[in-house]
């Protein structure tokens, strides 16, 4: 009597599961590609001083395309104002520590933002609950950057502290007459020295994060490699980013009359108008690592 084995052959066990080689070229095909748009260096693209205008009008587009979450962000930047306006009025020695807390939630809010204009540039339809948790894979690289612009802010207040304290001629001032004070000619050199020392600070956080966010998002790279990138695209850029600095001072200063009710317009169309900064100042990733 014949016996026949029930054991398959050696070579049906040794074949592997159709499936399970297409997952892992799947995986290998997904890690070659995020290691390619790693390994692409970070390339710049000169600019024009048209080009902040354009900035604006693009931002402008995007409030037109997206009005419900331009309204969402406004109320958020102008609530911000209200509240920052008010504790300095009634609680001036606390206005510092919101300032920072201000610091800390504003980069969040700008990047979601840069969101809804990276899906319209993708050609997807917008959506607040996307654009409001977009920053949670880039957690790590945020909370650097944000760090980092909390520092120089620390130690802008302090350098404040002491050019009023050796510069300032006729006292401490009280909140309801620091203009009056500030303007006395007995000041004059203090309205100086203060205006170099915060033009100092003030260069040094938008340097650090003129494209540096929008880079964050849309490269998910590490926020020293952002911070630079943004560094270079204004040292390579003076006359354009000073001219972008200006227009953005500008108009949040305008905004801010009528309790900054204008800000309400002005903090989407800045946010938007910044994305396409980022987009015009750096050099697009290659197909396939994007």
């Amino acid at each position: 009597m014949t016996v026949t084995s029930s054991k398959p052959a050696p070579d049906a066990l040794s074949a592997p599961d159709p499936s399970e080689s297409q997952h892992a070229e799947a995986i290998a095909d997904r890690v070659k590609a995020q290691t390619a748009q790693t390994a692409q260096p970070v390339q710049l693209q000169p600019l024009r001083l048209a080009d902040p205008f354009r900035w604006l009008l693009r931002g402008l587009a995007d409030v037109r395309a997206a009005p419900g979450i331009a309204v969402f962000y406004g109320m958020c930047f102008w609530g911000m104002a209200v509240v920052l306006g008010w504790v300095f009025r009634t609680r001036p020695e606390y206005t510092m520590s919101l300032a920072s807390g201000c610091l800390l939630l504003g980069p969040f809010l700008a990047m979601g933002l840069y969101d809804t204009s990276r899906r319209r540039e993708a050609g997807l339809k917008p959506e607040l609950s996307e654009s409001l948790t977009c920053w949670d894979s880039h957690m790590g690289s945020m909370g650097m950057l944000v760090l980092v612009l909390v520092v120089l802010e620390l130690l802008w207040g302090r350098a404040s502290l002491v050019v009023f304290a050796v510069f300032f001629n006729t006292g401490l001032p009280s909140t309801t007459g620091v203009l009056q004070a500030v303007f006395n000619p007995q000041n004059w050199g203090f309205v100086a020295v203060y205006a170099v020392v915060g033009g100092v600070f003030a260069a040094l956080v938008f340097s650090t994060s003129v494209v540096s966010i929008p880079m964050i998002l849309d490269r998910d790279t590490d926020a020293l490699t952002a911070g630079i990138t943004s560094m270079r695209v204004v040292l390579e850029n003076p006359l354009v980013m000073l001219l972008w600095g200006a227009l953005i001072t500008t108009i949040v200063a305008v905004s801010l009359w009528f309790w900054g009710v204008g800000l309400l317009l002005a903090g989407p169309v800045l946010g938007f108008a910044s994305w396409h900064a980022y987009r015009a100042s750096v050099v697009p990733l290659g197909p396939g690592a994007a």
